[in-house]
């Protein structure tokens, strides 16, 4: 088994720039994987690991048999090593390079005729994107769409908050355009959270094919959404403040879907 001691090696150099830079994981079409559940969820998502990498004094061969198979490529890496390509301080002494998967829109699928999508509209923040992608797998939705997206899904900030449910849900990015253009070739009702024309979210009925749309906390969402909409939405406040936290909101409307389709 190759083993890595050094952090001046030249892939790992590499490895570093896959996690600090968006900008070299789509040039080199890889990422890097921190964590077993992390892992094991890409590997369950259908995701092809490269390299698997493991620091010996947390994590030992018999874990690393359990993990990857005969096929795969390993590499032992020293503690230096292991804490300059560590993200987090706890995780258990293994990463995983990856090869993404393709997010395109035109590519989406669903197996029912009423699917339940979360979409979010230029989201920045990867604590929200994280949080949306949590939600959404424990809603069990069926895809989750970005749109207009600000970077790629493979920040490791975006797999940390997402606990690995970034690998786990059916993702697809696009234009809001063409989104829009998806959804109304598909027959799918356009519900989108705003302030301007909307009614309380819980009168509408989401049993059908349904996407629930939601924009930044900053702007909410563009015209477009709004004027191509099904229905304008809205969460009553009853407090001082008009908004809250996408992903908070994200969580209320799609579990009011699964309410009334009585969570199947």
């Amino acid at each position: 088994m190759k083993a890595i001691t050094s952090i001046q090696n030249a892939y790992i150099k590499q490895l570093v720039q896959l996690k600090e830079k968006s900008r070299e994981r789509k040039k080199s079409g890889l990422f890097l994987i921190e964590g077993i559940r992390e892992i094991e969820l890409a590997i369950k998502g259908g995701y092809v690991l490269d390299t698997v990498l493991f620091y010996p004094g947390l994590f030992s061969e018999n874990e690393l048999e359990a993990l990857t198979t005969s096929q795969d490529s390993t590499i032992e890496i020293s503690k230096d090593v292991y804490e300059k390509l560590a993200y987090r301080s706890t995780t258990e002494g293994v990463l995983a390079v990856a090869k993404p998967k393709s997010h395109l829109i035109s590519d989406l699928k669903f197996d029912t005729q009423t699917p339940l999508i979360l979409i979010a509209e230029a989201p920045e923040k990867p604590g929200n994107i994280g949080a949306i992608l949590r939600t959404a797998d424990a809603a069990n939705a069926d895809a989750v769409i970005i749109a207009n997206p600000k970077g790629d899904l493979y920040n490791p900030n975006i797999i940390r908050s997402s606990v690995g449910c970034v690998f786990t849900n059916t993702i697809a990015t696009g234009s809001t355009t063409e989104i829009i253009e998806f959804l109304k070739a598909h027959n799918i009702n356009i519900y989108c959270a705003a302030l301007q024309a909307s009614v309380d979210y819980h009168t509408q009925d989401f049993t059908k094919a349904t996407a629930l749309v939601v924009g930044t906390e900053a702007t909410g969402l563009s015209d477009e959404w709004r004027v191509n909409s099904t229905q304008n939405i809205i969460i009553p406040m009853q407090g001082e403040i008009d908004s809250m936290n996408v992903s908070v909101a994200a969580g209320i409307l799609i579990f009011e879907a699964k309410r009334q389709r009585n969570f199947k």
